[in-house]
């Protein structure tokens, strides 16, 4: 169904941990690219951005907000624990994610994940959005040149 109702989930499949599933979801769920100013706006409407609760000096991070599909959300998870995962390529996306995670608290890793499928959303939206090749080292390739 992804190859001939919906070709441009072949576009999102290019990043190493998207299957078709997570595509056609994608696809699917924001039905249209251009509905959102920004590819930055699409992890609030997925739910996968922090709460945030600002009282007095104290400003604590919390859990995130479950405000959209929760197909779609438990995908990108799970897509973002197979890229931090021991499988996962070698991608800005997981060294951006191992970096965050840390190796020093058990609660730096949970919230990693999130925040990896949150970029994963704009990645993968952003890709859509102009049909671009996806380069995986783009950081490494631009250090180089």
């Amino acid at each position: 169904m992804g190859k001939e109702v919906y070709p441009q989930t072949q576009v999102l499949r290019q990043v190493n941990g998207v299957g078709p599933l997570t595509s056609l979801a994608f696809v699917l769920t924001l039905e249209e690219p251009g509905r959102f100013r920004t590819s930055r706006a699409v992890g609030p409407y997925l739910g996968l951005t922090p709460r945030s609760r600002d009282t007095g000096e104290s400003h604590p991070q919390l859990h995130i907000t479950k405000a959209g599909d929760i197909f779609l959300r438990k995908l990108l998870v799970q897509c973002a624990h197979y890229i931090l995962g021991p499988f996962g390529k070698d991608c800005d996306l997981r060294r951006w994610g191992l970096r965050l995670a840390g190796t020093t608290s058990k609660d730096q890793k949970k919230r990693a994940l999130p925040a990896t499928a949150r970029k994963l959303a704009v990645l993968l939206h952003q890709l859509w959005l102009t049909g671009e090749v996806y380069q995986p080292l783009r950081e490494v390739t631009k250090a180089a040149a």
